[in-house]
């Protein structure tokens, strides 16, 4: 799916839910629908201030909380980077593949990762509201 489409259908899924999607939203949105890997929020805040000279660091946080809370993106927490989900009109388990070599995430949707960690969750009275998960390694890129 190309930017454009996935900007499209951002648009729809805001507008089904009463959100407000804003220009400064949709940059970085752009923004991260343009890169591979994960993106940390002062490398966002430098590409969007050559559209936007008064962005501060607040004005990406507060996008970037947006775009979370409606499922547009993932933060990777090990990493303290975003990146775009490209599933995000469905609620999905989240495994994410991250290369230490040239940083290219790739995202997995593993219903059996993701059953069997609440069924082990369960058995200890835990009961998971969210799940990323994450491994590091080198991809095949880098194995080549």
């Amino acid at each position: 799916m190309n930017i454009e489409q996935l900007v499209s259908k951002a648009k729809q899924v805001c507008d089904n839910r009463g959100a407000r999607f804003t220009p400064i939203r949709e940059k970085v949105f752009r923004l991260l629908a343009a890169k591979q890997g994960g993106v940390g929020a002062y490398d966002l805040l430098e590409e969007l201030k050559l559209t936007e000279s008064g962005a501060k660091p607040a004005t990406v946080y507060r996008a970037l909380d947006f775009l979370s809370e409606l499922g547009f993106i993932h933060k990777i927490e090990s990493t303290n980077a975003f990146m775009l989900c490209h599933h995000f009109d469905c609620i999905h388990p989240v495994q994410l593949l991250i290369c230490d070599s040239c940083g290219h995430v790739q995202e997995l949707h593993s219903n059996s990762i993701s059953h069997e960690l609440n069924n082990l969750a369960a058995e200890h009275g835990f009961l998971v509201k969210a799940q990323t998960i994450e491994a590091h390694g080198r991809c095949g890129k880098c194995n080549e």
